[in-house]
């Protein structure tokens, strides 16, 4: 197997192997999967569906564990850029998950609750100014992991100036990922070389809608 997706940087490089094996299985042994069948085999492997449900079906996928069945909706993903800042160094998801809380007080955990719900109805109505707002309001996970990754302040700064929709950690990092409008890439980019960072990469990155697909 050869991928071009840089491992422990946050990019779902081990949820994309779980979908390749499952999908070799599928072809070499003629089992005519279902996406729903592939989606249950999946997410009971990586354990919830974040990263290996879109890589299934494509475009923008929010699920969840509902009584022990995988459930994912499907939706359309607006027509942005995605910006990755690689770093040069490397995050392990578990050193990732040690850093955040076991428990979070009622009121942080609502109000975490809520941006996350306004976030997907901004979304699904195209008002992308309240969408980014709550991209970077998260409470979930940033708060306590940005100190592992000091690339994410400056860049989220930058993207502002840039007029980027929002700037946030990908996955557990510490790859740092900004949604701009596709005419303000080369603008953002020019800039981000003119700050000291330690990035590895700079990739821009485009919504695959179709999914898991057998080229």
């Amino acid at each position: 197997m050869i991928t071009d997706i840089p491992m422990t940087r946050g990019l779902g490089s081990s949820s994309s192997a779980i979908v390749a094996g499952i999908e070799l299985a599928n072809q070499l042994g003629n089992l005519k999967l279902s996406n729903d069948e592939k989606l249950q085999f999946a997410c009971t492997i990586e354990g919830h569906p974040d990263n290996v449900a879109p890589a299934i079906l494509g475009n923008l996928v929010i699920g969840t564990n509902v009584n022990g069945r995988f459930s994912a909706v499907k939706a359309n993903f607006p027509n942005f850029a995605l910006v990755a800042c690689i770093p040069s160094y490397e995050l392990k998801t578990s050193e990732s998950r040690n850093v955040l809380p076991r428990k979070l007080e009622f009121n942080i955990a609502t109000h975490a609750s809520s941006v996350s719900n306004t976030f997907v109805a901004a979304l699904l109505t195209g008002d992308y100014k309240i969408m980014g707002q709550m991209i970077e309001l998260d409470q979930f996970h940033e708060p306590f992991r940005q100190a592992m990754v000091p690339e994410l302040k400056p860049i989220r700064k930058l993207g502002h100036r840039c007029g980027a929709i929002a700037t946030y950690l990908s996955g557990a990092g510490p790859t740092v990922m900004t949604i701009i409008e596709n005419k303000k890439v080369d603008n953002f980019i020019s800039e981000l070389k003119k700050i000291s960072l330690s990035l590895e990469q700079i990739k821009i990155i485009s919504i695959v809608h179709d999914g898991v697909t057998v080229m």
